[in-house]
């Protein structure tokens, strides 16, 4: 519920969409798929999923759809089917059975949660109502925080960027109700002055429901205080760069060599906002956006204490919406997914609760617990312990490259690859599962149960701090269909719910396999190299390995990235933004050349493999693409534009197999396609 960046800075996820073409029902590779009528050296992207592109529609509860999405309703409905069979069961009180059953059945007892009405929160409106101040409101918001209501701040604790052995407290911005500071500052881009009016009528319509006086006035103002927060906060390309957001500053006095914390503010005791919320954060933490929190302080004492207090009360009215009573569910659905991604219809209930606790990306409430019973029946050993090959086989291909590379010198490569030699892979799931006993669940207590949720997450997180490294903790569940690349842990990660077809089959073609998970393999590792994770160290450390000479031979060539990636039109006059998307168009390029090299290097005494009129080489590019499947509404194009940092499908298929010397070969490339890029045009970094 609590929208923050907290994890997403810390931490660079592969976030995949789509997969398609591959399944179980038919042959290997489902050709169906493709438009034969299109040529891979004009348009892979339409080549390998055309067809289907023309006759598959969004599904009407979604924003997007394509191959990711279809191994995330897998998930979805094997999820169901554990939780369904433990809902009809009796517990003992506190077992992890029993937490499954009765937080589902609190979801699905609409009857109840009806009757209810906005019984549940109004302990929390009224907290509100008791702030006699602005400071005292401030330190009530900190304590809502704990419960996942939104904050101007946002707190988490994790490991420390130049001290990867221990952890230590970040302080974010946060506040915004739309979602990214575009919407508020640039009202004439298309649909944003849309959003500003739904999101008007949404903020009055929530707070009536709820019982609370509201006009247009009040509305104005609320969006006037998230317009200037919005002004204040860094925009995502800035948030990119890892030395600007960290910024170590002492809780108590200062010292020669770091500010304290309270020099940023005067209205802030941050000593009492940090007791408000129920934690000690330490001699320091680190401030990813101090100028916010200096702006924070002249906003926060220039707005009126009716405002800050309406906006605190509709943040929690909108963060409870959609486990309240239908027509707050139904007015959260309009402003946030429909208004803002495009879906045509809500959800079904039961697929809502799977989302609240145990989703198929994020954790929930109950995430790991439901992620165990979920590996026990859906993930086979053998599946295991084929990645385990081919990380491996990926990762010396890595250190291959890194040795031919003609742009960086010696010493640079020399530390290069002890960072590589340093990596761990993490694959399936997790080897110590988390421990929920001290989260309460009851049968016909929704909005109690979340409450509880959030404390008993927000303890876990900040009981870090003093305690040595876990170094088994996932940032991700098992039933997640996705990946992810940790820089101060230097790990790559593979939850068992990806590792499935079309990225893997134990089963497949073996060039299929590395044009698919091989390729998100490669994406992963790349990521440790590409321009945020290649400014920490093998240790986990934010500390320069590089030369100067070849730091600016690196960015010579991610600047040429970026200017490709710039070019490329998601919809009328709206294109991707390069530098924003940068990371993973490295990771997308870099982990496509070492996937084709690794498979080169592991098939090179087999056979050469061919099926269904395709050779190896052809075979890897049609893998990679098959995976990249996916639909966007407009609304949810748009808004990815602003805040995904993953480039739309179609252009992480075709950009960089244009790069790919292997991929010209594959399909006879030549001068005059419009896949082609005269060779001293095309880009290699890794």
């Amino acid at each position: 519920m609590n929208r923050n960046i907290f994890l997403s800075l810390l931490s660079i996820a592969f976030f995949l969409p789509p997969p398609l073409l591959f399944s179980q029902d038919k042959a290997v590779l489902d050709i169906s798929t493709f438009n034969k009528d299109i040529r891979p050296q004009d348009d892979l992207f339409q080549y390998v999923n055309g067809t289907w592109l023309k006759e598959t529609e969004i599904p009407g509860d979604k924003t997007n759809y394509g191959a990711f999405t279809v191994l995330a309703d897998l998930s979805e409905k094997r999820l169901k089917d554990i939780v369904n069979e433990l809902s009809e069961g009796e517990f003992k009180k506190g077992s992890d059975e029993q937490k499954v059953s009765d937080f589902y059945r609190a979801f699905m007892d609409e009857e109840k949660i009806e009757a209810l009405g906005c019984t549940p929160i109004e302990g929390l409106l009224k907290k509100v109502d008791e702030a006699e101040d602005t400071e005292k409101l401030i330190y009530t918001q900190a304590e809502l925080s704990v419960s996942g209501i939104m904050s101007t701040i946002s707190a988490g604790v994790s490991i420390d960027a130049k001290d990867s052995t221990k952890y230590i407290t970040y302080l974010y911005q946060s506040g915004l109700t739309l979602p990214d500071r575009d919407y508020y500052l640039i009202p004439d881009k298309e649909g944003n002055s849309e959003s500003i009016a739904a999101f008007k009528a949404y903020i009055c319509e929530m707070m009536e429901l709820a019982g609370q006086e509201c006009s247009s006035q009040t509305a104005d103002r609320i969006i006037a205080f998230e317009t200037r927060l919005a002004d204040a906060q860094w925009d995502n390309t800035t948030l990119r760069d890892v030395h600007k957001r960290y910024n170590k500053y002492s809780v108590g006095e200062a010292t020669d060599d770091q500010p304290a914390l309270h020099q940023m503010n005067e209205v802030f005791d941050w000593e009492a906002w940090f007791e408000a919320q129920g934690f000690d954060p330490g001699e320091n933490v680190v401030v990813a956006t101090p100028s916010f929190f200096e702006k924070l302080d002249e906003i926060l004492k220039q707005t009126s204490l009716d405002t800050l207090k309406a906006w605190t009360k509709f943040q929690i009215v909108d963060s409870y919406a959609p486990f309240l009573p239908k027509k707050f569910a139904s007015a959260h659905f309009k402003l946030h997914r429909q208004q803002l991604g495009g879906a045509k219809e809500q959800r079904p209930r039961w697929k809502r609760a799977l989302t609240t606790m145990a989703p198929s990306r994020g954790f929930g409430a109950l995430g790991e617990l439901v992620g165990k019973i979920y590996v026990k029946r859906h993930f086979k050993p053998e599946a295991k312990e084929k990645m385990d090959a081919l990380v491996q086989n990926l990762l010396t291909a890595f250190g291959d490259s890194i040795d031919g590379l003609e742009w960086m010198s010696e010493d640079t490569k020399a530390k290069a690859r002890v960072k590589l030699s340093k990596i761990t892979p993490k694959i399936g799931y997790t080897k110590e599962w988390r421990d929920y006993s001290a989260f309460v669940v009851e049968p016909d207590e929704l909005i109690g149960n979340l409450k509880r949720s959030a404390k008993v997450e927000f303890d876990r997180n900040t009981n870090k701090l003093g305690q040595p490294i876990d170094k088994e903790e996932w940032g991700m569940t098992p039933q997640t269909v996705n990946a992810y690349y940790n820089p101060t842990r230097n790990e790559i990660v593979f939850p068992a719910a990806i590792l499935q077809p079309p990225f893997f089959s134990v089963n497949a073609p073996e060039p299929l396999n590395y044009g698919g998970i091989g390729a998100v393999i490669g994406h992963e590792i790349s990521h440790a190299f590409d321009d945020q994770g290649s400014q920490y160290d093998g240790d986990g450390n934010l500390e320069n390995w590089w030369s100067d000479e070849d730091r600016k031979a690196f960015e010579k060539l991610t600047k040429r990235l970026i200017s490709q990636f710039d070019g490329y039109e998601a919809l009328p006059n709206q294109f991707v933004k390069g530098k924003f998307t940068l990371g993973e168009n490295i990771a997308d390029l870099s982990g496509l050349e070492i996937s084709y090299k690794a498979m080169t290097k592991a098939l090179k005494d087999k056979p050469p493999v061919e099926f269904a009129g395709w050779n190896q080489d052809q075979l890897f590019f049609v893998g990679w693409s098959r995976v990249w499947a996916r639909k966007y509404r407009d609304k949810e194009m748009l808004r990815r534009l602003s805040t995904d940092p993953h480039s739309p499908s179609e252009f992480r298929t075709n950009g960089p197999v244009s790069n790919i010397g292997a991929f010209y070969k594959a399909f006879g490339l030549k001068d005059g396609d419009e896949l082609f890029k005269p060779e001293a045009e095309r880009i290699r970094i890794w």
